[in-house]
């Protein structure tokens, strides 16, 4: 395989999209290699890349099923619990604390909050 063909951003011809831009068609990359990659340069840094697959070899997206909407729903539910009181926290548990901000930085005053 040789070098991938590179274009500037927002030059990229049709029949080119990224990952995005296929979900929002309704498709995926369906197991095709990268074809291209669009390159935005930037001041002081390396350039911005994104990676381009061919409109023509996608494939539709899988449809969701009720076993795997219900394998999500898990998985979600998994990530709102906090591994130190094992209640559900109401949202995702930040990988930064590994624990529920409760947890992490209890109240010193305790529950009733502050004596002043």
């Amino acid at each position: 395989m040789g070098a991938l063909p590179v274009f500037r951003w927002r030059y990229a011809p049709d029949g080119y999209a990224t990952r995005r831009q296929l979900r929002a068609q309704g498709l995926r990359p369906g197991g095709q290699d990268v074809a291209a990659q669009l390159e935005r340069p930037r001041r002081r840094r390396g350039p911005l890349v994104a990676y381009l697959y061919r409109v023509d070899l996608a494939k539709p997206v899988r449809p969701m099923t009720p076993a795997r909407r219900a394998a999500l729903a898990k998985a979600n539910a998994a990530r709102r619990l906090c591994p130190a009181c094992r209640r559900d926290a109401g949202y995702v548990i930040p990988t930064s604390l590994g624990t529920g901000v409760p947890c992490a930085y209890p109240d010193p005053h305790g529950p009733e909050g502050s004596t002043l």
